[in-house]
């Protein structure tokens, strides 16, 4: 079965064609389309409301079986008013560039010492008019892992924050991990459990 992941964001297309090849699932993502995108709202104030938001809104206009993301970051022990939430990549209203958000948060990680984060994560699938599925579940975060002010020389666009993010199973440096644990890192099990309910055989 062929799906649209709605972002993008080519390295989180590649992250999670990768994850989810072994159900015989292919992904593709908005830059392979020929088609007038539509401006999409992300207001929600968590992750659900605005994969949910996304999804529905590309579904209206292209009309495929597709799918939406949407992440939060929460870190441990910082002041209320400096938690990213859903805001990861705008802050005071401006959204950030990948060298602009690395630098932030660096900042923040230089002011309050290594920071201990996870990821909060969402998904919705449309697959017609009458099967939309959606879900955050605790199967979905991330592990917790340290977010510091020394970043790692390695850069991926697309995922400004990796090389500042630090496992803490092992201590290395998330590109300093093999690349199927890399993968688990950027897609976790719950998103599998997810479309093996929800797309089951027809990805077969």
């Amino acid at each position: 079965m062929r799906l649209l992941y709605a972002t993008g964001n080519h390295a989180k297309i590649e992250a999670m064609r990768r994850r989810i090849s072994i159900l015989g699932i292919e992904i593709y993502g908005l830059e392979s389309l020929d088609a007038k995108l539509p401006q999409v709202p992300e207001t929600g104030k968590s992750p659900l409301e605005n994969a949910i938001q996304k999804a529905k809104a590309y579904f209206a206009v292209l009309k495929v079986p597709l799918f939406s993301c949407d992440s939060g970051l929460y870190f441990d022990n910082v002041p209320q008013e400096i938690q990213p939430g859903v805001n990861v990549r705008t802050v005071n209203g401006k959204r950030l560039s990948d060298g602009q958000m690395q630098a932030y948060y660096m900042g923040l990680a230089k002011e309050y010492g290594d920071l201990t984060a996870r990821y909060k994560n969402a998904i919705c699938l449309v697959l017609d008019e009458n099967h939309v599925y959606s879900a955050m579940e605790k199967s979905m975060e991330s592990e917790p892992f340290l977010m510091t002010s020394r970043p790692h020389p390695k850069n991926n666009p697309g995922f400004p924050l990796d090389s500042i993010s630090i496992d803490l199973k092992s201590g290395k440096y998330y590109y300093d991990l093999q690349e199927g644990r890399l993968d688990t890192v950027a897609v976790e099990h719950g998103f599998l459990t997810f479309f093996e309910k929800h797309v089951g055989n027809r990805g077969k």
